[in-house]
């Protein structure tokens, strides 16, 4: 049976260094520090890559981050993969929990994240299942 979650959440991104592995190209990387609120009650670190340029309507971003915390009475970890692109201001983002990473009460959680930017403001609805416990 698929779970529903929602809240709001905190989002701090960290200009990193430039990596050499894009030899000085326009991709930007950030840290990721985040505080969710709501059903999950969790914080997250992460990094991301970027690229293009949002003021004018187009842009890409690719971005790992690692959820600890507290969900419906479960307590974990677990890994979300982002992969978003904007074209003529319109955006598209799959945010997917990565098979496997889960830990602890999140062991075997699979499911997708929808972000919500409204005002200024961050929020997430969160779709999962995890696997019926023998206990």
């Amino acid at each position: 049976m698929t779970l529903h979650a929602a809240g709001a959440f905190d989002a701090k991104p960290t200009p990193l260094p430039v990596d050499d592995a894009t030899g000085g190209a326009d991709i930007g990387r950030y840290a990721l520090d985040k505080q969710y609120h709501g059903e999950l009650e969790a914080t997250a670190k992460g990094e991301m890559l970027g690229a293009g340029d949002p003021s004018k309507g187009t842009a890409g971003y690719v971005a790992m981050e690692r959820v600890t915390g507290t969900l419906h009475g479960h307590t974990g970890s677990f890994t979300l993969q982002h992969s978003g692109t904007m074209e003529q201001g319109k955006f598209q983002l799959t945010v997917t929990v990565v098979p496997g990473s889960g830990t602890g009460g999140f062991a075997g959680i699979a499911g997708t994240m929808t972000i919500i930017i409204a005002k200024g403001k961050h929020s997430y609805t969160f779709d999962y299942t995890l696997p019926v416990s023998s206990e």
